[in-house]
């Protein structure tokens, strides 16, 4: 295994009950997701032993009360959403087995991977990410014409799976890139090597950045939409985070 100082070690997660459920009801957040027992702090072992504590013990208890308090409407399998999400898939899924490329799976997901590695990893700049942008429409371009997924749907196929993890990982790809380029600051796990200080701290932006995006996908061919909720602070204030 290797081991590296990864940057989502030093960063915080969301805010938990003791029931670790978000302050969206139904919405429960386990593992290095939350901030329960680490706090902004994630030690390797600390981080899997959370992940181990919800998993087992924490959430199958606390998700089972929830969903026995009731209050959830069914949904039969009739609903006009359900049939059109089953037909999406279906579609999807033919597609794959039907392209008889000649490129694997794995091939195009390190390729992607190598590219957001090298151009939007831990240090972004303005040039990496237009790189990026420029590049992984054609990633996604080639992966639909040239991929070959072995097998069929009629059975598990991890092959087929995975196709779809990919071509998933190429649209988040490109949302990840598209936000590290609007986002002009250094924070958090996003540092902009334009937005430094001059001891190589982050240089924040808090006038214009001080909210919580939500980018809307319009639909394939149509540009991501940026919905914004201004963040207010109460208790804590923000501030440079600083490791000197």
């Amino acid at each position: 295994m290797r081991i590296y100082p990864a940057v989502h070690y030093v960063m915080g997660g969301l805010w938990v009950d003791y029931n670790l459920m978000s302050n969206l009801p139904g919405l429960f957040v386990g593992g290095e997701a939350n901030f329960s027992d680490h706090g902004a702090n994630r030690l390797g072992a600390s981080a899997l032993m959370q992940g181990l504590g919800d998993g087992y013990f924490v959430l199958p208890t606390t998700m089972n009360n929830y969903l026995a308090q009731g209050g959830i409407a069914k949904v039969e399998a009739s609903h006009p959403a359900f049939k059109d999400a089953e037909r999406e898939v279906k579609e999807r899924t033919e597609t794959f087995l039907k392209t008889n490329g000649k490129r694997s799976v794995d091939s195009f997901h390190r390729e992607l991977g190598n590219l957001l590695w090298e151009n939007v990893g831990m240090a972004r700049s303005e040039k990496s990410l237009k790189e990026a942008l420029a590049k992984i429409p054609a990633i996604r371009d080639e992966f639909h014409k040239n991929v070959r997924v072995l097998g069929t749907g009629a059975e598990l196929n991890q092959e087929l799976e995975k196709a779809g993890r990919v071509a998933d990982f190429l649209d988040l790809a490109e949302l990840l890139s598209t936000d590290a380029l609007h986002r002009n600051e250094s924070c958090g796990g996003h540092f902009r090597v334009e937005y430094a200080t001059p001891e190589g701290e982050a240089q924040r932006n808090d006038a214009d950045f001080a909210y919580v995006a939500a980018w809307e996908w319009k639909g394939k061919g149509h540009p991501w939409n940026l919905n914004k909720e201004p963040l207010t602070f109460e208790t804590a204030h923000l501030a440079t985070r600083s490791y000197k």
